[in-house]
């Protein structure tokens, strides 16, 4: 049986040398195509991809502040977590002038919680349309918990999905959603699956990261509603390689994919909204060595 993480490798390989070369927002310019779907089935492990070394903690860490509907970047420090912070401080250094460094922003951030009202926060991203989507009559509206609702409730619904790209507050966003709508299925023998259509894809740095998360929140929503995990499936719209990422997805190529690990869950929360990273342990996960890359902005 092919290993599964072939999807992803194939999917690199054919960005090199068939990708189309564009200019795009960021500056850097990328190698993109145009729609790319991959499959994991959640039953013969966690997808946590093993040619380099993800920090799933990490990952992790920022999937439960989407779910807690988070949109400052103070929240996400305060667990040494620094990948957001690039966006307000390029907000910041262009309103002000001011060439303050990384560190620096951040350590303000973390002392004062005025100062992070003002330039820590995000504006309505993912996990704020998540929980509280505000409707044309001012009422928010908590997606994931109308989800679970209707997962516990209407199992077999084609409306078991939420949404993250509000056209009203696209402007307001640090970033407009990549990862933007989420799908799901429960089959008659009680399996969970999910999709995830994604309308631009960070290939090399973010869809690893995207990938995990799915399979994370599948986990957690099967446990909170009374399924097994079953299968999740990926949907890229531009799926792009930067080019300052093309050396180390060539050397990704060179690696041969190890077993997938399996994520044990340690308790079940009460609900959703209260798993902490404590909670989840990675087991047989031995992957190739991290290759860092610089995320472009």
């Amino acid at each position: 049986m092919t290993h599964p993480e072939y999807q992803y490798l194939d999917l690199l390989r054919k960005l090199l040398s068939e990708g189309d070369l564009r200019a795009e927002r960021t500056g850097v310019g990328a190698r993109a195509l145009f729609g790319y779907t991959m499959r994991f089935n959640l039953e013969t492990g966690f997808p946590l991809f093993t040619t380099k070394r993800i920090f799933w903690k990490t990952a992790f860490k920022e999937m439960l502040w989407m779910l807690s509907g988070g949109r400052n970047i103070r929240e996400l420090l305060q667990q040494n977590v620094h990948i957001w912070t690039d966006w307000p401080l390029k907000k910041y250094r262009g309103a002000t002038g001011l060439k303050v460094s990384q560190e620096e922003f951040e350590q303000r951030i973390l002392d004062d919680p005025e100062f992070a009202a003002r330039w820590g926060d995000l504006g309505p991203v993912y996990g704020w349309q998540w929980r509280r989507w505000r409707g044309a009559d001012g009422r928010e509206i908590d997606q994931i918990q109308a989800l679970i609702e209707g997962l516990r409730h209407n199992p077999a619904s084609r409306r078991l999905l939420f949404e993250g790209w509000n056209v009203a507050e696209l402007d307001e966003m640090a970033l407009p959603p990549c990862h933007k709508t989420y799908q799901f299925f429960v089959s008659s023998d009680g399996r969970l699956s999910a999709a995830l259509t994604q309308r631009s894809a960070d290939a090399y740095l973010g869809l690893s990261w995207n990938i995990a998360n799915l399979a994370l929140l599948t986990h957690l929503l099967a446990q909170q509603c009374g399924y097994e995990p079953g299968e999740i499936v990926w949907f890229g719209g531009d799926v792009h390689l930067y080019l300052n990422h093309e050396m180390q997805a060539r050397l990704q190529l060179t690696r041969a994919p190890r077993p997938f690990p399996q994520l044990v869950i340690r308790r079940k929360a009460n609900s959703l909204f209260d798993y902490t990273i404590d909670d989840f342990t990675i087991e047989g996960y031995d992957p190739h060595p991290h290759i860092p890359a610089m995320v472009a902005v």
